[in-house]
């Protein structure tokens, strides 16, 4: 093993929330290091401006690491799981190939326990978390339309929204006439020139990385600058277990390079930003395999991952519908709180999606008879549908089940030889009542805009973009892992700081959130300097 290096701070993963977290800290003087499996993707890396898009980017940048089985990548045993974890390993993270999604959290999510009476209530609430969720908008140069009325506060962002061209001018027709909430969606995608970020061209590849530097991802809107006030990014670094020195408390991390030589990095404070997989996966994996920060029993439980439904429309006319961008064009929260009559808990958060190009509009949703996908009916199909179609996709909160985890499995390993993290996770009985219930609204939504044809995907099995609970957030260290700014109850100098302290869901796409949520931990730790350092 190489010898150890030494900073204040080491942070692992460079996502989103680590960026933030790095940020913060380099700026107030605090040295640190962050461990990054992946690697810097340069803009021109991606192929959404060149022709051989479509056939690329369901294999190259699949956001499921088994498909996609890039060196950086670990995989991940799903034999007991109905849908699949995705992300991406790199400066960066997930947001590299996300589709910008920039929702925040509603004010309910935060009490579904005071509310719903099930699940619990986050140690702080909307009103706590918005000022942070202005902070980190205006780095990521978020768009849209402030005075959206699902949002007390109108949910402001600092840019105009994107166009929502003719496929949100029908959808939003169809909204109007059943007289359902609709808004114009909002982006981490500027609509004009913005720091670091150019205005967004309307390519429509934003899932598969944007090639024209406009979609706002970490490694444009946080890395550079704390890369040049003196944070240390090592890529290609993958962190094989948190260190611990003889009183219990973090002493750093191993962390193993492409070549499988190990190192250790020490530091004062540990920070882990490594997703809801992967977080619980090193703690798991620490102190030996014995597992750290776990009194409560609960790293690696309540797994919340959003199952996904979506309705496509085909209308009778030319709508552009391969024109992005192709996060959300619209969004609806018409059905989003809980209406006990309709037999489920809470709701689901609507967004309206172009079809993307001729290839991909069949390829997300291959549910239909093999024989439309072929031949003379391929043909036909594409003529009748291509610029034709949008989706309503739906996105239903996903309440904490104990069952639902992470764990390692005892048969799979990554390139290093060290357990991958084994799923398991079952679609409750009210998720699927949730879905059922809005796939059959969207329907009614399409058909009052005057769609042609409609075509259900009840479940999409690569849906798992939204990672969260894991390691879950509370005040009681029997019944959880961290405090309400991160701090692991068990382990005082450790914090998480991603999604895995999330104690519920929401129906939102979580970025905003997880951002928020990183900025709010860690200025806290800032603030609070001292008392760490005389915990360490």
């Amino acid at each position: 093993m190489s010898g150890a290096t030494h900073t204040d701070a080491l942070v692992v993963g460079a996502g989103p929330s680590g960026a933030v977290v790095a940020g913060e800290l380099i700026r107030a003087g605090i040295s640190v290091t962050i461990l990054e499996q992946g690697d810097w993707v340069p803009a021109d890396a991606f192929d959404g401006a060149r022709r051989q898009w479509e056939l690329t980017q369901l294999r190259k940048w699949h956001p499921n690491p088994n498909t996609r089985g890039r060196p950086e990548d670990y995989p991940v045993d799903v034999g007991h799981s109905d849908v699949n974890p995705l992300m991406f390993a790199g400066v960066g993270g997930a947001a590299l190939i996300y589709g910008a999604h920039w929702m925040r959290f509603m004010p309910s999510d935060f009490r579904v326990r005071t509310l719903d009476a099930i699940a619990e209530d986050w140690p702080f609430t909307y009103d706590d978390l918005a000022p942070f969720y202005a902070y980190v908008e205006e780095a990521m140069g978020v768009s849209g339309q402030d005075g959206n009325p699902a949002y007390p506060d109108g949910a402001p962002t600092p840019l105009p929204a994107l166009p929502i061209g003719k496929v949100g001018r029908k959808a939003a027709k169809g909204m109007n006439r059943l007289g359902w909430h609709w808004w114009p969606g909002s982006n981490a995608i500027p609509s004009r020139p913005w720091r670091a970020l150019q205005p967004c061209v309307l390519r429509g590849t934003c899932g598969t990385g944007c090639s024209d530097g406009a979609k706002a991802t970490p490694d444009r809107t946080h890395w550079p600058d704390a890369i040049k006030a003196g944070a240390r990014l090592v890529t290609g670094a993958r962190a094989a277990e948190v260190t611990l020195d003889a009183r219990g408390r973090a002493s750093g991390a191993i962390w193993i390079d492409r070549t499988g030589t190990r190192h250790e990095a020490t530091a004062d404070v540990v920070i882990l930003c490594a997703n809801g997989i992967g977080t619980p996966r090193i703690l798991h994996m620490s102190d030996g395999g014995a597992g750290i920060a776990n009194r409560s029993g609960m790293v690696g439980r309540r797994l919340m991952m959003h199952p996904f439904a979506a309705v496509m429309g085909t209308f009778d006319e030319d709508l552009e519908s391969w024109v992005g961008p192709a996060g959300q064009i619209l969004t609806s929260m018409q059905f989003y709180e809980t209406d006990a009559s309709r037999g489920f808990l809470r709701g689901a958060k609507w967004n309206c999606m172009p079809a993307g190009g001729p290839q991909s509009f069949r390829a997300g949703y291959g549910d239909g008879p093999l024989t439309d996908a072929w031949g003379l009916n391929l043909h036909e199909n594409v003529r009748q549908k291509f610029g034709r179609s949008f989706e309503w996709g739906i996105v239903g909160e996903d309440l904490p089940d104990p069952e639902n985890r992470v764990s390692l499995s005892d048969s799979l390993t990554d390139t290093d030889g060290l357990p991958a993290p084994a799923i398991h996770y079952r679609v409750s009985d009210n998720t699927r009542k949730m879905l059922d219930f809005h796939i059959a609204r969207a329907v009614e939504a399409m058909e009052a805009a005057g769609a042609i044809e409609t075509a259900i995907t009840p479940l999409i099995r690569d849906c798992g973009w939204h990672l969260m609970g894991t390691a879950m957030m509370g005040d009681d260290p029997e019944t959880s892992v961290v405090d309400a700014h991160g701090r692991c109850h068990d382990v005082p100098n450790l914090y998480v700081m991603d999604a895995s302290t999330f104690p519920t869901s929401s129906g939102m796409n979580p970025t905003a959130t997880i951002m928020a949520v990183a900025a709010r931990s860690v200025l806290h730790l800032i603030e609070h300097r001292t008392d760490v350092e005389r915990a360490a």
